[in-house]
């Protein structure tokens, strides 16, 4: 999908202000005042990039990792550096999990190497031999092991740490893997092999990560990729999917190389093709050495949450058996996204029952956030099932009789809508979930945790404080992780009980650092949508140094979904991680509105553009900014700035073309600028299938930027990756010879070899900040700025 870019999210280096330290050295002459000043804003903004500013905050919110059915360990950022703790659940005990010095030491002493405690050079471990010892990776290829008692290490071997490319059984015996795109498996205690299919051919195999968005990049840097299926609980049978690509279309890429070019090419169905991606699903029992086709006939590959049919983590998302391996439940999908099936299957026969079907006259989903794992579950030996549906314009749960396919009663109502299903108790009668909007004068987009029985009765909020709330579940179902803050509040992390009570508090973070550097939080905001009533939120970057007498130009950063809106969630860390608070230290005001046609709130307001994919909520941010210049008059409304990558490089131009005399400058990143030249699954979700018109138009027409291309008056930079395998550079080369063919003046910046996922480059960041200092702020930007990302531990 156009995916939001995740800006500076990896932690940074210690001693990162060297970097800072080392712009200011490169002085411009004493005579140009104003380029000495921008130098020293480009300092002071490299200073809060997202992994600088994160840096300088201490016990911030925890990411745990689970082991056991009680404990986490998780990597802290102290005042000394970086340390790993562990924590018992049950007691909200907090500890080392091991001595950093002596284990620095005894690698320092296998490795040759000096390591320092507090900077060691890795950032994921895993506890072996009974909790005995760590491995950890060093580098790509180094594995090491150390015991955590005798402090002596060994390695470095070529083995992964965890393999990825193999799924163990839940009990252990075996390992699933794929070879030349057939599966197989091993037995874990004698490495015997069973080879359970040989009918794989290219670009019809088993198993296979494939899709939308990175088959080129896998491909080209080697990238490990975990096989697509999923054990019964009794690891008596193994789900999967055997995928045919074999007659898709076929797009292309070149690698820039010496002495020559390297083509790529891979399978990218479009919108209106006739051929598209279609897949079968399999069960095999495994002692049997045996598989069974479900009995229904190739499926179109579909998404019922964006986007495409797996996890990240290529966990297979629309397909899950019941607690006791009887049933495998899985969703049926169909070109247009108006219906989905869910299907029984005996996993002996492949005999397939349709449960129930949910229809929607624009697109159905059964999670509302991106990459968010459908939130349905069978319950009770196959006897009922929890059904997610926006049928009554709010996303809610719902309880049917998956023998029947009658529904029994809803589970949850309002206007509010459910997250996450994150546990069902079946024993307590509990379902646990996150949901939006149902805390009356908070903020709608804050995630919270409650718990409710399934006859719908008693529902309890868990997570009570006025923030956005990042829950993680213990294995055992006991207790929780809770890690809250807002945009405008630093962290505070905690273990609870299930039924909210507070076992300990973990750690609360410690942002004076950055403050002391002059960091301040951005101001959340409220506006009224276009047609005046609805509220929409959002959140403001002030200039650095702001002074009320002075006007500043202002710059939207836009992602308009709709799978998902440019703020993301509500916690302090979002607020660090873009790069827009370091931008504002240039002199802009900075905005981020989730427009309408973005998720967590109605189905209506999502679906407001549906089928005119051209408005990309543009509307809504044209009277949200004018709103917000009344309030804030130091706002210049002859200076609006926009910009964004990949779905937000679409809209930026759209923001240029359609209001040419509002936007005045824009810097537009790996835009899918006509979906018609974008993955199939994308477009026939939000757009609609594609309909011809005429010989010469569809419905897509509209929708397309080069269309538009007479309209530009403004200042226009187009970036775009020469081997983006997610978003073509097709959708840009379409844009530029259409901005040609109409005389129009635009800057264009190719980066060779890039993917989609360019945004973060710092060549790339000091590019974009360069063009709006030019064209907004009207200064010449300051040469031979490098700005300093760190990208270690």
């Amino acid at each position: 999908m156009p995916s939001v870019p995740m800006e500076m999210r990896r932690p940074a280096r210690r001693g990162f202000l060297r970097g800072a330290a080392l712009l200011l050295a490169l002085a411009a002459p004493a005579s140009v005042a104003r380029a000495q000043g921008t130098r020293e804003d480009y300092a002071r903004a490299e200073r809060f990039l997202g992994p600088n500013a994160q840096e300088l905050v201490i016990d911030d919110a925890v990411q745990p990792h689970w082991f056991g059915p009680n404990r986490f360990w998780y990597r802290n950022r102290s005042a000394d550096g970086y340390e790993f703790l562990v924590v018992d659940a049950t007691t909200g005990i907090r500890r080392p999990a091991f001595d950093q010095t002596r284990l620095a030491a005894a690698l320092s002493v296998a490795a040759d190497t000096a390591y320092d405690p507090h900077t060691l050079p890795f950032r994921e471990i895993r506890f072996v031999n009974g909790d005995s010892a760590v491995r950890f990776s060093v580098g790509a290829t180094r594995a090491w092991t150390c015991s955590v008692v005798r402090y002596t290490c060994t390695g470095p071997d070529t083995l992964p740490v965890e393999n990825v490319t193999e799924v163990p059984s839940p009990d252990g015996r075996w390992v699933a893997f794929t070879r030349q795109d057939n599966l197989w498996v091993r037995e874990a205690a004698t490495g015997r092999e069973i080879q359970l299919t040989n009918d794989a051919e290219p670009d019809d195999g088993y198993a296979k990560p494939t899709g939308c968005c990175a088959q080129v990049t896998v491909q080209v840097r080697h990238i490990p990729q975990r096989p697509v299926l999923v054990w019964s609980p009794d690891s008596k049978y193994i789900a999967t999917y055997k995928m045919d690509e074999r007659h898709v279309r076929r797009m292309y890429l070149l690698e820039t190389k010496s002495p020559a070019f390297v083509l790529h090419s891979y399978p990218y169905a479009l919108p209106g093709d006739s051929v598209v991606p279609t897949y079968d699903t399999y069960v095999f029992d495994v002692a049997a050495r045996h598989g069974v086709k479900v009995d229904r006939p190739s499926q179109q590959a579909v998404n019922t949450t964006c986007c495409w049919l797996t996890t990240q983590d290529s966990v297979v998302k629309d397909v899950k058996w019941d607690p006791t391996s009887e049933h495998l439940f899985m969703t049926y999908g169909y070109r247009g996204y108006h219906q989905l099936d869910l299907l029984d299957v005996d996993p002996a026969t492949g005999h397939a029952r349709t449960v129930l079907t949910e229809k929607s006259k624009t697109f159905v989903e059964t999670n509302l956030a991106s990459g968010g794992v459908p939130d349905w579950r069978p319950l009770s030996h196959g006897r009922q099932v929890i059904w997610f549906s926006e049928r009554d314009g709010w996303a809610h749960l719902y309880l049917y009789d998956a023998r029947t396919g009658a529904l029994e009663h809803r589970i949850t109502e309002g206007d509010w809508t459910v997250g996450d299903v994150l546990r069902v108790d079946e024993t307590g009668g509990w379902v646990y979930f996150t949901a939006r909007g149902r805390e009356a004068g908070r903020d709608p987009y804050f995630r919270f945790l409650y718990r409710i029985h399934l006859d719908g009765t008693g529902m309890q909020l868990l997570t009570p404080e006025n923030a956005d709330h990042d829950v993680s579940l213990a294995p055992s179902g006991a207790e929780f992780l809770d890690s809250y803050s807002r945009l405008d509040a630093t962290p505070v992390t905690v273990v609870r009980r299930m039924d909210g009570t507070l076992v300990h508090e973990v750690q609360r973070a410690d942002a004076s650092r950055l403050f002391a550097l002059g960091w301040k939080y951005p101001t959340p905001i409220v506006v009224k949508a276009r047609d005046g009533v609805t509220d929409l939120y959002g959140v403001l970057y002030r200039p650095a140094n702001f002074d009320s007498t002075k006007r500043y130009p202002i710059v939207d950063y836009i992602y308009p979904g709709p799978q998902t809106g440019p703020i993301g969630d509500r916690t302090f860390d979002s607020g660090l991680r873009n790069s827009n608070a370091a931008m504002a230290q240039l002199g802009f005001f900075i905005v981020e509105i989730d427009a309408m046609g973005t998720p967590f709130r109605s189905k209506a307001f999502h679906d407001t553009y549906y089928g005119n994919m051209h408005d990309n909520g543009i509307p809504d941010l044209v009277t949200g900014i004018k709103q917000l210049a009344v309030r804030y008059p130091q706002i210049d409304l002859d200076r609006v700035g926009i910009y964004g990558h990949s779905g937000g490089g679409f809209s930026s131009t759209d923001a240029m073309l359609t209001y040419p005399d509002f936007f005045k400058v824009a810097v537009s990143r790996a835009g899918n600028h006509d979906n018609r030249s974008y993955d199939y699954t994308w477009g026939e979700k939000y757009q609609g299938l594609l309909v011809k018109t005429s010989d010469s138009t569809d419905n897509y027409d509209s929708q397309a930027n080069q269309n538009f291309a007479a309209n530009l008056k403004g200042k226009l930079l187009i970036m775009y990756g020469t081997m983006d395998d997610n978003v073509s550079p097709v959708n840009s080369l379409l844009l530029i010879n259409a901005l040609i063919k109409a005389n129009k003046n635009f800057d264009l910046l190719v980066l060779p070899n890039r993917n989609h996922g360019f945004g973060n480059e710092p060549y790339v960041l000091r590019r974009t900040w360069d063009y709006f200092v030019q064209n907004l702020l009207g200064v010449t930007p300051p040469l031979g700025i490098a700005l300093h990302v760190p990208s270690g531990p």
